[in-house]
């Protein structure tokens, strides 16, 4: 594994982070306005945290029932080249339906998570996707019957 180098963060950057992790539409001049600063301060920080890959990406959340994408599962794969490969979970990450592909320990090699519309359509996808990767020896499929809570956000410090 490569060790990234380590990032600081203060209690203005932090603060920053928690507000726009809340709300992602938030303006510079609201975020100026909680933190007492100018927006032109505020503009030159949060392009330091993009800079410094700290925010990756601005996205919004929908409702998978609204697409009627009301299947979620999770499957535990073992795989011919291991964990780590980059020609598996790179194949596993084009698949539209998968949201995540993490290499674990433990005697399997992968867990994604994926969402589709029905049962069917799970079956569909390990049948017309999976099969084709050719080091994918077995999978183990978890269907989720209800979620209570499922989230993105990460728990930041308050320095």
């Amino acid at each position: 594994m490569i060790n990234e180098p380590e990032i600081i963060l203060d209690k203005t950057d932090l603060h920053i982070l928690r507000l726009m992790q809340e709300n992602a539409r938030i303006s510079n001049a609201d975020l100026a306005r909680e933190l007492g600063m100018a927006p032109s301060g505020i503009l030159e920080r949060v392009k330091k945290l993009e800079q410094k890959n700290v925010i990756q990406q601005y996205t919004m959340r929908i409702n998978p029932a609204a697409l009627q994408q009301k299947m979620l599962a999770f499957i535990f794969m073992k795989a011919a080249d291991g964990p780590g490969s980059d020609a598996t979970s790179g194949e596993l990450a084009k698949i539209p339906e998968v949201q995540e592909v993490h290499h674990i320990a433990g005697d399997d090699c992968y867990l994604i998570k994926v969402r589709t519309y029905d049962s069917a359509s799970l079956m569909n996808l390990m049948r017309t996707h999976f099969s084709k990767i050719p080091n994918i020896l077995s999978t183990r499929t978890t269907i989720v019957l209800e979620t209570k809570k499922e989230q993105q956000q990460l728990v930041i410090p308050e320095k």
